[in-house]
């Protein structure tokens, strides 16, 4: 584990940490998915006028410059029919960024690609595109489905993009070339994690998992799956160090999922995932995730830390419920009914030594 950026000294699990490498000029920024899902958002800045058929309204300013013509841009985007409020398209819920070259887009994208254009990384913005800059007169009936003469509601975030003078497409890589792009990617993204910009650094490791999508991934075996695979996970693993440090658990956990999908036994998967959940309170799934990763690493000290951290929570919760009850419930009262047998007794039995005094007397 010499390969981290640790933490603290006893924390082996924060940081991938590998020699720097100098990427290609390039604009970055994360895109994390929205909270509301219950249709197009809505947008009090001004209209911007694109094109006749194309306008734009700003949710979230971004950064630096906007991408030039054949620009490789990757993005997330949700789109609605605008007459139906029907959502067709959500690459959030994917989970899987869109790659786009500016210039050289599909024809039922010019809208889109319009739009993102005008955009800087990290921008988030609402796009309205008319039916002649999106899927046309007679729309589309396979996938997406998207009704004739539609025009179209974009949410849109720019990730980032590469200033690529020949616009090469994945779909145009060799596989060394796309393991070699992520790679490089991983790298700026240690970089910006050792300099605590975390956001940049979780965005970078966003770039390079783009490049090894499922369909990628799908297509290799042998040495070539597990060059991918030594890119990919420690992509995930690093993002998910970042989100915690982020307090964004829930995608933590779903990075380290990731990984565990492929590699059930990682530890570094594990021991994040454990961490994550036990800051939401999901104390007995994280005590699963730490006990298993003890299993693969029994003197990890990090790991032997949060079991006890977790044993000294249970106490905590124990004592302070022990404490409610007692105030709660208090001493067990006597019943009223056996007092009255007493003092029932306790009457009669006067009664009959005075009558038995009077008795000897007389």
């Amino acid at each position: 584990m010499a390969d981290e950026v640790k933490e603290q000294q006893s924390e082996s699990h924060g940081q991938d940490d590998e020699n720097e490498i100098v990427t290609e000029d390039a604009s970055f920024m994360h895109g994390q998915r929205p909270q509301d899902d219950n249709g197009p958002p809505k947008a009090d800045s001004e209209v911007e006028v694109l094109h006749e058929k194309v306008t734009k309204q700003i949710i979230k300013e971004g950064h630096g410059q906007k991408p030039a013509k054949y620009s490789t841009c990757f993005l997330h985007y949700r789109a609605w029919t605008e007459s139906t409020q029907h959502k067709f398209e959500d690459t959030w819920h994917e989970q899987q960024p869109l790659e786009m070259i500016i210039g050289k887009e599909k024809k039922e994208m010019t809208g889109l690609a319009i739009g993102v254009s005008s955009m800087k990384s990290g921008e988030r913005s609402v796009l309205h595109v008319g039916w002649e800059f999106g899927y046309g007169k007679e729309g589309s009936f396979s996938f997406p489905n998207v009704p004739p003469m539609a025009d179209i509601i974009y949410e849109v975030e720019l990730i980032g993009f590469d200033e690529t003078k020949e616009g090469k497409a994945r779909s145009d890589m060799t596989v060394e070339e796309r393991i070699g792009a992520a790679d490089r990617r991983k790298m700026d993204g240690n970089a910006l994690f050792k300099e605590e910009k975390l956001e940049e650094a979780v965005q970078q490791y966003e770039m390079a998992i783009a490049y090894m999508g499922d369909d990628f991934m799908f297509q290799l075996f042998g040495k070539y799956r597990d060059m991918a695979l030594a890119v990919k996970n420690p992509c995930h693993l690093n993002t998910a160090a970042c989100l915690i440090k982020l307090k964004r658990y829930d995608e933590a956990i779903g990075q380290c999922s990731i990984v565990l999908a492929e590699d059930e036994n990682n530890v570094k998967a594990l021991f994040r995932r454990g961490k994550a959940r036990a800051e939401l309170g999901q104390t007995d799934a994280a005590r699963e995730d730490f006990l298993k990763a003890r299993k693969f690493a029994p003197e990890d000290k990090a790991i032997r830390r949060e079991l006890r951290l977790l044993a000294e929570h249970d106490k905590a919760i124990y004592q302070k419920q022990k404490e409610i009850y007692k105030g709660l419930f208090g001493p067990r009262p006597e019943p009223k009914s056996e007092k009255w047998i007493i003092l029932f007794w306790r009457w009669l039995v006067s009664l009959v030594l005075r009558l038995f005094k009077r008795v000897k007397a007389d």
